[in-house]
């Protein structure tokens, strides 16, 4: 496993370095590349990260890895990632950040050092169980990314959040319909779904570091002519939560505000060439 924290070094040097010494070890290609952001997750991940890796063993047989992305820690986060024991058809790799660089961009290194033919984020919690893959596989498609939601069905929220953080979900996600991904209700959801040549060709693209990359994602890949399919998972609100209610919404409403900007001026990336 690569356990070492790289020195200091910009964002995109770590991304080529990521996707270079993660391909040349694990040959060219698998079934599917789950990517796990992880920030202080070192209380968490010796419960979570052995569901995980257990379910992702059952089922069809297929190649699997797992990539942890570790953004930061200070509470040996990496270690206990690399520490797992996956079972047989599952690989445990973990990227390390040197500093805190945000949760968009513990998911663009993985995105862009994944080698799955799809590409699953998942977050560390668990808040939606790994069981739901299958509900996201089944609507799967080469030209579709498919996005777990809490809002399609609320039903399937086993247990909700708290009142002002669902109010201000609520609003971000209206400033998001109307400004960025008109039909999509909630965009925030950790649990989605990419065929993964757009999720490799997205980390190329994606200049969001924080919370909203999702919805820089789903943009950009609506302007490729991808399609995007919410569906109804189940979802748990879990405690010691890592978004700040004020200071992230507040974030999060400025690159939205900057996406939409470049949405209507023409500044997004046209899709690459070669994207099948």
């Amino acid at each position: 496993m690569s356990t070492a924290p790289p020195t200091s070094r910009d964002v995109t040097s770590l991304r080529d370095e990521a996707r270079s010494s993660e391909r040349d070890d694990r040959g060219t290609t698998c079934d599917l590349t789950v990517v796990v952001p992880a920030f202080n997750e070192a209380g968490r991940l010796p419960t979570t990260l052995p569901v995980l890796l257990d379910r992702l063993s059952r089922g069809d047989a297929r190649s699997v890895e797992v990539l942890v992305v570790d953004d930061g820690s200070r509470d040996g986060t990496a270690a206990i990632a690399a520490a797992a024991d996956p079972p047989v058809g599952v690989v445990v790799h973990v990227l390390v950040h040197d500093r805190n660089r945000g949760k968009g961009a513990a998911v663009r290194t993985g995105f862009a050092a994944s080698r799955g033919r799809r590409v699953l984020v998942s977050d560390a919690d668990l808040a939606t169980p790994i069981d739901e893959l299958s509900t996201l596989e089944a609507h799967a498609d080469d030209d579709r990314i498919v996005i777990g939601s809490r809002a399609v069905d609320r039903t399937f929220v086993v247990s909700p959040q708290p009142w002002y953080r669902d109010l201000m979900g609520r609003i971000f996600n209206l400033c998001v319909r109307a400004l960025a991904v008109p039909g999509v209700h909630d965009t925030q959801c950790g649990f989605k779904l990419y065929p993964g040549p757009i999720a490799r060709a997205l980390a190329t693209t994606q200049r969001i570091d924080g919370f909203a990359y999702d919805v820089e994602h789903l943009v950009v890949a609506r302007s490729w002519g991808c399609d995007i399919l919410e569906v109804p998972v189940r979802w748990r609100h879990v405690e010691a939560s890592r978004v700040h209610p004020v200071r992230h919404s507040a974030q999060m409403l400025w690159s939205l505000l900057g996406l939409a900007w470049r949405r209507a001026t023409g500044g997004l990336p046209g899709r690459p060439e070669g994207l099948v």
